[in-house]
């Protein structure tokens, strides 16, 4: 596992590269932050995490499964993925920001337009466009809050498990 990137993947390149030419202006992998966010905008208090669907554990994708050797393993460390990243997030809603996660399968060819679109609109238009001039909680202001966001909060993050490669899922399905 030591050369799996924690960093700089196709996904976030491809990402950051878009909200780029649209103008927008961020951080990357800012260590400030819980999780060392993919993408800090400060001027619209929003974080970005770009998330590969296997490394999540993201729910009902087709691109996600566990390993079938070291089940046992797999399985823990997944779900150890899966917990600080919920744990992440709630740490960074309290202190103030916006989360947004971008999965892996939303950036397939067939989809990865729209999803970039509506990333953009969710930063920009979602945001208190009323006052984009404030600024966002320093990193010394996050608190240290833990364990996993109660559900039905309102400030969840944009999990868009909708998205996931329909035709993926049927084909895996159908390949067993």
């Amino acid at each position: 596992m030591s050369h799996i990137r924690g960093k700089d993947t196709s996904i976030e390149v491809l990402v950051r590269s878009y909200l780029f030419r649209r103008g927008l202006r961020f951080r990357k992998n800012d260590k400030r932050y819980p999780g060392h966010p993919d993408v800090v905008l400060p001027k619209w208090r929003t974080i970005v995490f770009v998330n590969g669907c296997f490394w999540h554990a993201h729910e009902g994708c087709a691109r996600h499964s566990t390993p079938k050797s070291n089940v046992e393993f797999w399985t823990a460390k997944l779900l150890r993925n899966r917990e600080r990243d919920r744990r992440q997030h709630a740490e960074l809603r309290a202190a103030g920001w916006r989360v947004i996660d971008v999965w892996e399968c939303e950036l397939v060819k067939a989809k990865r337009e729209e999803r970039l679109n509506r990333l953009y609109d969710e930063i920009v238009v979602g945001s208190d466009s009323a006052d984009t001039t404030s600024t966002a909680p320093d990193a010394d202001a996050i608190s240290s809050t833990t364990g996993p966001t109660p559900a039905g909060s309102d400030g969840t993050s944009r999990n868009t498990h909708a998205m996931c490669e329909a035709t993926s899922h049927d084909s895996m399905q159908n390949s067993q």
